[in-house]
């Protein structure tokens, strides 16, 4: 079992995914409601060594010892990774001796002001940040910055990227009815989407409980009516995707673990994790199904979200 790495994982945008964590939960310059891996703990801009390089290489010396089938290596998972000061010299190791395999880095892009860290990344083959607003105010409520950001440096950071950047940008819109879904801010969210210039625009909406309650995602046709607002050519729904068990990497195994465990008891998403040994994110793919398929569903309680079989 590795301490850093997680997968292959069924991605719904990458196929079979192998994560590198670079920080540990929940380092990040975001707070989101919609967070999927829970509350942020250590809200910060400050770069540092949060994970080692040397641990994370050992580990991904040892998985691909074997030559997996891998479509792309992702950094991702338990917070920001470009808040690890190693990330370029980590992104170099992996092209100087995996160069079959695409990489990807999942981010916020809020860190893309600094000059240094865009330099660290151009070599990753697709960069997949996220912007949720148009203003300063909505930033600060869906996204609940650390107080030092402001939207406006984070959208400049996402143009300096795309003028520097040869490989594909696929920028992630996460809509929330009530929070950033009105017309103006729509409308707002596509001045910035013209400026950044991204070869992707993926419309995402609420699939798994977020940090706090009540939240709602959008229907699918309001998400079609936004698609006809921007009438943008580059736009994709991300929002239920189709079934992730037609991915390879899906695991049975996996599934009926979890199956067996919440058939015993519910559980949150940190029981699970804490008592299979699997990483977060690899969790929600599985949760994501068999919700989908009508096998478990979420239950808001005061000690957090938790998961039970469906009464049939």
């Amino acid at each position: 079992m590795y301490k850093y790495l997680f997968g292959p994982v069924p991605s719904r945008r990458l196929g079979v995914s192998l994560g590198i964590d670079l920080v540990p939960k929940k380092v990040c310059s975001l707070n989101c409601v919609y967070c999927e891996v829970g509350k942020t703990t250590n809200l910060t801009i400050q770069r540092e060594e949060y994970i080692k390089f040397d641990e994370i290489i050992e580990e991904l010396t040892d998985f691909m010892k074997n030559s997996p089938k891998l479509d792309y290596i992702t950094f991702s998972g338990s917070g920001e990774p470009t808040l690890n000061i190693y990330i370029g010299k980590i992104i170099k190791y992996i092209k100087n001796n995996y160069r079959n395999v695409k990489l990807a880095l999942l981010t916020n892009g809020t860190l893309l002001y600094d000059d240094a860290l865009r330099k660290e990344i151009l070599d990753v083959d697709v960069i997949l940040p996220s912007l949720d607003a148009g203003s300063d105010k909505i930033f600060r409520k869906i996204d609940r910055p650390i107080k030092k950001l402001n939207l406006e440096t984070y959208i400049k950071g996402l143009v300096s990227l795309r003028n520097e950047y040869k490989g594909q940008i696929w920028l992630e819109i996460f809509l929330l009815k009530d929070y950033n879904d009105s017309k103006k801010e729509l409308l707002l969210i596509k001045d910035a989407i013209l400026r950044i210039k991204p070869d992707k625009i993926q419309l995402n909406t609420l699939d798994r409980p977020g940090v706090i309650s009540n939240l709602k995602a959008l229907t699918k046709t309001e998400l079609h009516e936004v698609v006809k607002l921007w009438n943008l050519a580059n736009i994709e729904i991300i929002a239920n995707p189709p079934e992730r068990v037609n991915i390879s990497s899906y695991n049975d195994d996996i599934e009926n673990k979890i199956l067996n465990m919440i058939s015993r008891r519910p559980a949150t998403l940190n029981d699970l994790h804490n008592l299979l040994g699997l990483h977060i994110n690899e969790i929600n793919k599985y949760l994501g199904v068999l919700e989908k398929n009508n096998k478990i569903e979420a239950i808001k309680q005061d000690r957090g979200t938790f998961y039970q079989l469906v009464n049939k």
